[in-house]
């Protein structure tokens, strides 16, 4: 948060982003006034990787260290087995994925205007790669996420290395099954460079990247 007024209105289109999807799309009952989705864990502790396409806020993910606390609230997991978080069964929580070494990922969207397969899977693979690099800086190791259980392959598609660590369960929001995945943390910059990504800049290739803003 300290670097937002740099970004303009990326914060706040991200937050409306993801009020579009959480929300209208997937019916979560999270805090909303209607027109962005804010929660506890956006904190001045967080950190954030967002997509920008035309001046448009078209993709992005949130991510903080396991071993920190704002007020009452760690991170997701461990405040589900405390009881903080009713919707998320308590025995997911691993307190050995505790610590510096270990951030969890939360809150990753993809705009449904971002049409085509490819398209989507290029603001998926620079999303994960503005986490690697973020998480790589605060001395981080190893990303934990609570995911639908098709993150195992949209992983594969970006070179994220990552595996399952927990059994599933069905969400009574959005009827999905949900897992928890650790993936190690290391940039795929040969799987940015065949997308059409320049590992160095972050810019894609036309015409490899459509968007349908």
């Amino acid at each position: 948060m300290a670097t937002m007024h740099l970004h303009g209105s990326f914060f706040y289109d991200f937050l409306k982003l993801r009020k579009l999807f959480f929300v209208d799309e997937l019916g979560w009952d999270i805090p909303t006034d209607g027109v962005v989705e804010m929660d506890q864990y956006d904190t001045p502790l967080a950190k954030y990787a967002v997509v920008e396409h035309e001046g448009r806020v078209i993709a992005g993910a949130r991510c903080q260290p396991t071993d920190v606390n704002w007020g009452i609230y760690t991170t997701m997991l461990e405040d589900a087995s405390r009881g903080l978080l009713v919707d998320i069964p308590k025995e997911l929580f691993d307190p050995t994925r505790k610590g510096p070494k270990f951030w969890e990922g939360t809150r990753l969207v993809v705009s449904n205007e971002v049409s085509t397969v490819m398209a989507r899977t290029q603001c998926l693979a620079l999303v994960i790669d503005g986490l690697m690099r973020t998480i790589d800086a605060h001395g981080g190791a190893s990303m934990i996420t609570l995911s639908p259980l098709a993150l195992e392959r949209s992983a594969r598609l970006v070179g994220l290395q990552t595996q399952r660590v927990s059994g599933a369960y069905q969400s009574g929001s959005d009827g999905r099954e949900y897992a928890v995945f650790e993936s190690k943390v290391a940039r795929a910059v040969d799987r940015l460079r065949q997308l059409g990504i320049d590992p160095e800049t972050a810019a894609v290739t036309p015409p490899l990247y459509r968007s349908a803003v």
